[in-house]
């Protein structure tokens, strides 16, 4: 493939007009091989063989003398850069040497654990080293054999949580012989999900401990910036990071393509009319290609559209596209990589979703159709292209947000600057809460486990004995009958939860989501998409606690919008941030969904606002706030510039940019801007805060990297082209009030005084960035 050839003949289209803004070139990495007499067990050797593998990668090589060093291991490694081998060789070189050893397998979606298994029977285990997947669709007839005999056990968090831990006994000779456990794309395990799985871990080691196990984790990761601090965070154990990647690497061009500034709407044009255009002219080059979209409707638009583009050309080429998504059989996604591997398809458009290292076969070029949402997911998705040392081709195609726009501006970040970190937190009383009665329910809790479980753990016994959930004879023992796991969904804060219901399917259960979240996402006339697929949200029963709603292919998606307030319930660190101040501590939010816009697909184009009346909410959270001194104010206003406005941009754009520091959505976040605070004797405030009951970390990091946020938003807002902002610095789509009143250069004028920083430099110098 020519990448130079394919641009140019992109940069001549009659559609084109300066969207390419960067271009890195990214060159090629030879291979890293470990000495061909590194010991592997013949029997295991003769399985790499058969496979096609003669030798392995340095970090492959380093991974494995780390376990059998007994040490816990993660490798933070590249895409396609044989991670797997690095927990199989080890975990096949134990298990064929000790006939009792068992191993479990954890994956975060049942795709991507029916994938490796594929892999792992592509070894030829044969009976010796059976194994076998076990989630929610596995038949209850089956369920008990691969109990008993399977040796590799295959799950994700979700099952673990509620089909395996709590019925423990009837895995007692797996847990007695438990050797290892893998967790796989532990970049996944963020938010209020990872929260959820380092308690579901937490869990598990406990019970293994019960049978006389204490079995050695291997992980693996995508490349993120705190692997170990992660890894403390989800298990509670130390770990080695392995992360000097030995696999090679063919050349890249990574491309930063920007759709053209419409100066008469203040918007770009949409990221969906690029890709498909990008995505067409790569077919027609015999370029094999992916384009990632973010929901299934989008996915399956794009290749209607590009099928249509490709007909009218009579180029023949329309019949070898299709899409390609999650909510596939495992039979499906095999006949798709099947065709794809043959030649017969040349182009795959998929939801995001198939980044999480399910194999797509060999590609030369990726189209992402916005920013993935962080660094880490970038690189995941341009890492399906170029597999080995072929060269290859990768486009960020931008949308019209703060986010998006600040990467074409500043192409450095994707390409110099540190991973984010990902955070969870265990800890969170809310999800800490629902863990402690499971694992009461699972064995009676002892002083012992206050070393698993944490310092909180002893107050919140006292406190759910206090309610009679739970009773204390010398340990403490679950007082309900049944499991409480069944009400507790690891993906989602728990408290009441509502059921989505496909009105369709006679009321089948799609899946839950918390009341924090639900008016925001499952309001009446809401677009809601499960695996890609989109509905249309009918009726939200409160009081029942019930979504009704029926699938849709509908031309648009919503965007609710929201109105807070936030008042302080303690402030556990504060510090200086150039003449003012930014503190870190709890906050109480009080929030309500109003309305919601609905906006076209393929344009964003704003097609109707529709108010609601939904109640209000409120819960406790963690919070970042900014407390600008009076003299500032008063500066501010003075300059002819409006304080609210002003207050009200900088909130705005500071949420849209704090995932270039943490890994996050702006979805997982909370802001409230006011010019007289009470909480802050009347000084004028800017709150963000996590928009989860308990908060999930990313506070924390925004109070850690606050000045190197601040000079991403000054930076932004400087060199968008608007006049008095736009979806691409200072709007906000989630804004209760219509982004009314909005000052963008009080807010450049606001933050570059805050920060005692040169009112005309125009590309301020970004601060050391924290590790």
């Amino acid at each position: 493939m020519d990448a130079e050839k394919i641009l140019s003949s992109l940069k001549t289209g009659r559609q084109y007009h300066g969207q390419v803004v960067h271009v890195e070139e990214i060159p090629a990495r030879a291979a890293d091989y470990a000495p061909e007499s590194f010991p592997i067990s013949e029997a295991v050797a003769e399985m790499l063989r058969s496979r096609g593998i003669e030798r392995l990668y340095s970090h492959q090589v380093e991974a494995i003398e780390a376990v059998r060093a007994k040490e816990h291991v993660i490798v933070v490694t590249g895409a396609a850069s044989g991670k797997s081998l690095c927990y199989n060789i080890p975990v096949l070189e134990t298990l064929t040497a000790d006939p009792r050893g068992r191993a479990l397998y954890v994956f975060p979606t049942k795709a991507l654990a029916q994938d490796q298994l594929g892999k792992l029977r592509g070894f030829g285990l044969g009976t010796l080293l059976q194994a076998a997947t076990y989630d929610g669709d596995t038949p209850m007839s089956q369920r008990g054999d691969i109990r008993r005999m399977a040796r590799i056990i295959l799950t994700n968090p979700d099952m673990l949580h509620v089909g395996i831990l709590p019925y423990h006994t009837t895995w007692s000779q797996f847990f007695r012989r438990l050797r290892y456990v893998v967790i796989d794309e532990v970049h996944a395990y963020r938010g209020v999900f990872g929260s959820h799985v380092g308690n579901i871990i937490r869990r598990l080691r406990r019970i293994c401990s019960a049978y006389g196990s204490t079995p050695q984790f291997i992980c693996a990761s995508a490349t993120i910036g705190n692997p170990e601090e992660l890894m403390r965070i989800l298990t509670g154990l130390d770990f080695r990071v392995v992360s000097r990647d030995g696999s090679p690497v063919g050349r890249k061009s990574f491309v930063l393509w920007n759709p053209p500034f419409i100066a008469k709407t203040s918007i770009r044009r949409s990221a969906n009319s690029e890709a498909s255009a990008i995505f067409e002219r790569l077919v027609r080059n015999g370029v094999k290609t992916i384009v990632f979209t973010r929901a299934r409707v989008t996915a399956e638009l794009i290749a209607r559209n590009v099928k249509a583009q490709l007909r009218r050309r009579k180029t023949g080429l329309d019949t070898r596209i299709m899409p390609y998504r999650a909510g596939y059989t495992a039979e499906q996604r095999r006949n798709i990589e099947q065709l794809f591997f043959s030649g017969e398809l040349i182009g795959l458009v998929s939801t995001s979703a198939m980044e999480l290292g399910i194999d797509v076969g060999g590609l030369d070029a990726v189209v992402m159709t916005g920013y993935p949402g962080s660094v880490t997911s970038t690189w995941q998705q341009a890492g399906r292209a170029g597999r080995g040392s072929d060269q290859s081709l990768a486009f960020l195609v931008a949308i019209s947000d703060a986010l998006d726009q600040y990467l074409m501006r500043h192409p450095q970040y994707l390409f110099t600057f540190p991973k984010e970190r990902v955070m969870a937190n265990p800890g969170n009383p809310y999800i800490l809460e629902s863990h402690v009665l499971c694992a009461a329910y699972e064995l009676p809790i002892e002083e012992a486990d206050f070393d698993i479980f944490g310092e909180s753990l002893a107050p919140m016994l006292a406190a759910l004995e206090n309610e009679g959930s739970i009773t204390h004879r010398d340990r403490w023992f679950w007082a309900g009958g049944i499991s409480p796991a069944p009400r507790v969904n690891v993906r989602c804060i728990s408290g009441k939860t509502f059921a989505i219901l496909n009105q369709e399917k006679g009321g089948e259960v799609l899946g839950t989501v918390d009341e924090a979240r639900a008016y925001e996402t499952v309001h009446p006339g809401a677009v809601y998409l499960h695996e890609g697929e989109s509905y249309l949200v009918e009726s939200l029963d409160i009081g029942a606690g019930i979504v009704r709603v029926v699938p849709a292919d509908l031309p648009y998606y919503t965007q609710a919008a929201s109105i807070e307030s936030v008042r302080i319930e303690s402030a556990d660190e504060s510090k200086e941030c150039g003449v003012g101040a930014v503190c870190h501590g709890t906050v109480r939010v009080t929030s309500q969904v109003i309305g919601y816009r609905r906006k076209r697909l393929y344009t964003d184009e704003v097609l109707q606002y529709i108010s609601l009346e939904l109640p209000s909410q409120e819960f406790v959270t963690h919070a970042v706030w900014l407390v600008i001194p009076r003299q500032l104010a008063e500066k501010v206003c003075s300059s002819d510039f409006d304080l609210p406005g002003s207050l009200h941009a900088a909130e705005h754009c500071s949420i849209g940019l704090l995932p270039l520091v943490a890994m996050c959505d702006r979805y997982d976040l909370g802001g409230v801007s006011h010019p007289s605070h009470p909480d802050l004797g009347g000084l004028p405030g800017v709150f963000i805060y996590d928009a989860y009951p308990g908060g999930v970390g990313i506070a924390e990091v925004a109070y850690e990297r606050i000045e190197e946020l601040l000079f991403n938003v000054i930076s932004t807002v400087r060199t968008c082209p608007c006049e008095d902002g736009c979806p691409s610095c200072v709007q906000s789509p989630k804004c209760g009030n219509n982004n009314q009143p909005l000052d963008k250069g009080g807010a450049e004028f606001l933050l570059t005084s805050l920060l005692a920083l040169a009112q005309e430099e125009k590309s301020p110098t970004l601060p050391p960035t924290i590790p």
